[in-house]
């Protein structure tokens, strides 16, 4: 088993974004994986789940602690999604043990779950602007809908289990719709604390069916764990409105390569949605208006580039001042 430094040195850059956004392990390791350092799909697919089983526990085990995870979804989620993660990973098995032919399969299957993936965020985005505030329900307060939940396992199980994407962008939303009250810290914790089975189900099925190559799934792990720690201290600091777009943006441009999109379209789309979404950001934030105090204060400054100060009151000590503080009205003097 040989490591390979500059796939520790990939896997660490996705494991911090991981830890900072909470979102785009599967759907940015895969694609790096198969992309740069040319791994088969199936095999990247497989090696991808048995590293994130040694990922997951770590942002699981911050919301276990802070009480933010509401363990009756986990479990009726676990219900669909472990047994639905085998029958993903043997799926991915039928369609990988081929040539050439069935690895085109699984690209276009881990392409199609990419796309979605990223639709997925677009539409947490879109329903936390609407939410605003709103979402502030705690654990007591979520009312459990037992069948809807179990469907979100069984589809979540399923498609993490052949494409190994979707534990995070995909199932987090179907919870949004579900339970469009539940408060934040309680809706990434439940997430992350059921991505645990649900990716070890997918991992032992991998090795079960024997897609995993053990070199990559070292130098995954061995770039990512650490980084994620590290994105998990960051994550309260670090840009997070200007990272997730980005890693957006990359799972969508991924998803479309793998469906097959030829480069001259893919090259068009992809530069159509750049600017559509830079004029969208241009027309909210209006960047250009911060700067208006800024010039104001410059307006007011004086020639010699010095701002204008109010001139500092003096009060007078001498002798000749306290009669002057002694006149007034009757009965308004100095006791």
């Amino acid at each position: 088993m040989h490591l390979n430094p500059y796939m520790i040195i990939g896997s660490a850059v996705v494991g911090l974004l991981v830890g900072v956004t909470g979102a785009g392990g599967g759907a940015l390791m895969t694609p790096m994986l198969i992309l740069i350092f040319g791994v088969t799909p199936s095999s990247a697919i497989s090696s991808d789940l048995v590293a994130a089983v040694l990922m997951r526990p770590f942002g699981a085990a911050v919301h276990l602690r802070k009480g933010t995870v509401n363990m009756r979804l986990v479990g009726l989620m676990v219900i669909g999604s472990v047994p639905m993660a085998f029958l993903g990973s043997y799926l991915l098995h039928l369609l990988g043990s081929g040539g050439a032919a069935d690895q085109t399969h699984v690209e276009i299957a881990l392409g199609s779950a990419l796309l979605v993936g990223a639709a997925a965020m677009v539409i947490r985005y879109v329903l936390d602007r609407r939410s605003g505030q709103q979402r502030l329900g705690t654990i007591t307060d979520v009312v459990v809908r037992p069948i809807p939940t179990i469907a979100i396992g069984i589809v979540g199980g399923l498609i993490v289990g052949l494409t190994s994407v979707g534990s995070g962008s995909l199932m987090i939303v179907l919870l949004l719709f579900v339970y469009p009250l539940i408060g934040a810290n309680q809706l990434v914790g439940t997430d992350l604390t059921q991505a645990v089975p649900l990716t070890a189900a997918a991992a032992l099925g991998a090795l079960t069916f024997g897609h995993v190559v053990f070199a990559v799934t070292a130098s995954v792990a061995i770039g990512s764990v650490p980084a994620v720690l590290v994105g998990s201290f960051l994550s309260s600091r670090a840009p997070d409105r200007y990272i997730r777009p980005v890693i957006t943006y990359v799972i969508f441009a991924s998803g479309l390569k793998y469906v097959g999109v030829p480069t001259t379209p893919l090259g068009i789309t992809l530069a159509a949605v750049a600017v559509g979404g830079l004029s969208f950001w241009l027309v909210r934030a209006q960047p250009w208006r911060r700067g208006l105090p800024a010039a104001r204060a410059a307006v007011a400054a004086r020639p010699d580039g010095q701002a204008q100060v109010p001139a500092p009151v003096t009060v007078p000590l001498n002798e000749a001042a306290v009669p002057r503080e002694s006149q007034g009205p009757p009965g308004r003097g100095l006791d």
